[in-house]
């Protein structure tokens, strides 16, 4: 196995991380191995040398967008758009927007408030996801009838798919492309639900303890990868693996990452060695956690950072959301560079 450097520029001094990986040309000796194509940790591939020599490089952080804190507009989570954009959530404006790499911000349509989601008080849409179709829809938590997954119709009217119960506050949610089924962590009541997203009633595809709340958030971050659900729990402080069975039923919980208790937000899941990117929002902190490895800090407020709630990476960008919630200052979408 060789190890890949990754250096991430910061404002104050570049911080090195080292990443193991396997080469591509496995049961090789190295210096056969040395002429063939290798992978980074997310899995992307850079030609013609050896992992140390060619090692990617997360420069330039930089924001995009700036939100208005006083009109609720806290980013929250993240689905990639269409030519490199982004399309951002703002928890507090039960909204939604896209963003272009040069910082142009279009509405993308508004969910109803109509009632106070529990815990928080206020109305609150967070998840968002965007399917192949273009199709957006947004997660609503009203603490009533119209809690539940909505798709999103720009100016017009936006359509509730699926109701959620008036206790749920359902928080990220993602996508299996392969079944078209969305997944929603709900931070209330402690369950992944399961909703068809040409629309139809949810149903709880999984819970349990490691998915309960101990105080305020339980079940938070959804993301799904490689054949099975991944949830943050952000008061127990863990991350768990959910198998998707055959059957589409739910499979064994496994704790992949813990220790970030009252800590740890969104998350993404890149790569053949399932590397987790994780946003740690009160810590103001984005970290790489390896398998079986301490975590990694990538960037910090010293790049900008101010209460990160999600992350996502597409190719050689890095999106990063910040909500502000705790900081009060600067809610942004920024972006970071992976070079080859």
């Amino acid at each position: 196995m060789r190890a890949l450097r990754l250096t991430f520029s910061r404002i104050a001094k570049p911080v090195t991380v080292t990443v193991t990986l396997a080469t591509v040309a496995a049961g090789l000796p190295a210096a056969a191995a040395s002429s063939h194509v290798h992978r980074d940790a997310w899995g992307h591939r850079f030609g013609g040398t050896t992992a140390g020599t060619g090692a990617p490089v997360v420069s330039d952080p930089r924001v995009v967008a700036n939100f208005n804190l006083a009109a609720g507009e806290t980013p929250e989570a993240i689905a990639l758009g269409p030519g490199g954009s982004a399309d951002v959530s703002l928890a507090k404006a039960s909204t939604a927007v896209n963003v272009t790499r040069d910082g142009r911000v279009t509405p993308l349509g508004q969910v109803p408030r109509t009632g106070n989601c529990p815990t928080l008080q206020i109305p609150f849409g967070a998840g968002i996801v965007r399917a192949a179709s273009g199709a957006v829809y947004l997660a609503n938590c009203t603490g009533d009838a119209d809690t539940g997954v909505w798709r999103l119709h720009g100016s017009g009217p936006a359509t509730e798919i699926a109701r959620l119960p008036q206790g749920s506050v359902p928080h990220a949610m993602a996508l299996d492309q392969h079944d078209g089924d969305l997944y929603v962590a709900d931070s209330s009541l402690g369950v992944v639900w399961r909703v068809p997203s040409k629309g139809g009633k949810a149903t709880v595809w999984a819970s349990g303890p490691a998915l309960q709340k101990v105080s305020l958030f339980g079940a938070n971050g959804v993301v799904v990868h490689d054949g099975a659900v991944w949830v943050s729990n952000t008061d127990q402080g863990t991350i768990v693996e959910i198998p998707i069975g055959e059957d589409g039923t739910a499979g064994p919980m496994r704790t992949v990452a813990s220790g970030f208790a009252g800590d740890i937000g969104a998350f993404t899941v890149v790569g053949r060695d399932d590397a987790i990117v994780a946003a740690l929002t009160r810590s103001n902190e984005i970290v790489l956690i390896g398998p079986g490895e301490q975590p990694r800090v990538l960037l910090t407020v010293a790049d900008g950072l101010s209460n990160p709630t999600d992350v996502a990476l597409r190719r050689q960008i890095l999106y990063v959301t910040n909500g502000a919630y705790f900081t009060g200052v600067d809610p942004n979408l920024q972006i970071a560079h992976l070079e080859p």
